[in-house]
Parts: C-alpha cells; structure tokens; sequence
C-alpha cells in the first residue's frame, strides 16, 4: 500500500465510522451539559494522553466560547490542567488517584464528571468516576472500542464504534465541537427567548 492509498483508506474508515455515530447521545450529552449550565453546576473534564488535550480544548470551548456578555457562564474544570497538583498525586500516592483525589476536593451533588477514554479502561478514569457517582454527581463518557469499563459508570456515555484509536480520538474532537456547537445554539435561542419575552 503507498501512501495516498493508505491515506485515502484512513480517511474512508473516518467517514464511514461518523456515519455510524449515534447522535441521539450526542444530544443527552447536550441536554446534561445545558442543565448544568441552567443550574449553576459545575462540569468536570479529565482524560489521558490525546484524551487530556481533548479535555483541556473542550473547557477552553465550554468557558470561553459560550460566553455571552456580563450573563451567567459555564463552570468548567479541565483536572488534567494542574501538573503540579497531578504530579504531586502520582508520586505521593499513584497515578491512579490523580483524577479522583482532585474530585474528592471539588465535586457536589449534580456536578458532572466528564470522563474521556478510548478504550474506556483507563484505571485513573474509572477511579475518578467512582468517585464522582458516591457524590451524587451525573457522568458522562466519550469511549470507543465496546466502552470498556467505563460504560457500566456512566449515566451517558457516547462510543465511538471503532477498535482504531486514532479514528476514535478523531471523532471525539469532532464528538466535542459538536456538542460545544449545540450548546451554543441552545444557550443563544434561549437568550433570544428571554429578549422576545
């Protein structure tokens, strides 16, 4: 295989992967996110390697690009953010504590934890979702493969339906601008609601 070939094949497999992307839970995500929102909640986002980028660009999106004037806006925390704090975790106690020590400081009831994971098996994730669930709060995940175990602890969890990671952390950064592009909808319609009230 050369390399347009093998590039024209990647491509395919990314199309054809979308075309099978289950949006009515793509729209839950949304409607969790935008009750969050309304709510004064705070959303919580954490994931590792590509996952953690994906995290941090989706609260940057959240926090910043939902912004409408001096008006409520969204309270949304990437855990993968603090490297000391993450760090001092993984050396002191483990790796598999860095997400769900962080949690155990900051999340309440009705918070959202929003856990990002290809495989759906990353121990620090799940740990972090255990965590999240004894608090009462709502948790979502972006997984794919079978959504490993991290769709057993997730009130909504979106797979990607793929056993090629890259393919799936493709779709979840396109999973992530589409609900980031939803949510902006919403909160602008309801802005034009209020107005024609």
């Amino acid at each position: 295989m050369n390399d347009v070939t093998a590039v024209r094949s990647y491509l395919n497999l990314v199309g054809n992967t979308l075309a099978k992307l289950p949006t009515g839970t793509i729209d839950d995500i949304v409607g969790v996110l935008c009750r969050a929102y309304e709510r004064e909640h705070t959303i919580f986002v954490f994931g590792n390697g590509g996952s953690a980028a994906l995290a941090s660009h989706f609260v940057c999106d959240l926090g910043k690009g939902t912004v409408r004037g001096s008006g409520k806006r969204f309270k949304v925390i990437a855990l993968t953010d603090n490297v000391p704090l993450i760090t001092a975790w993984a050396n002191d106690s483990s790796y598999e504590n860095i997400f769900a020590e962080q949690l155990a400081n900051l999340i309440r009831s009705d918070d959202v934890a929003f856990a990002i994971s290809g495989s759906g098996n990353s121990k620090n994730v799940l740990k972090a979702l255990k965590v999240a669930r004894n608090s009462g709060a709502i948790t979502v995940g972006l997984s794919g493969f079978q959504g490993g175990e991290m769709k057993g602890l997730c009130d909504t969890c979106m797979i990607v339906p793929s056993n090629n990671m890259q393919v799936i952390e493709d779709l979840h950064l396109s999973i992530a601008h589409a609900v980031f592009t939803a949510v902006k909808e919403r909160m602008s319609t309801r802005v034009q609601a209020v107005f024609a009230d």
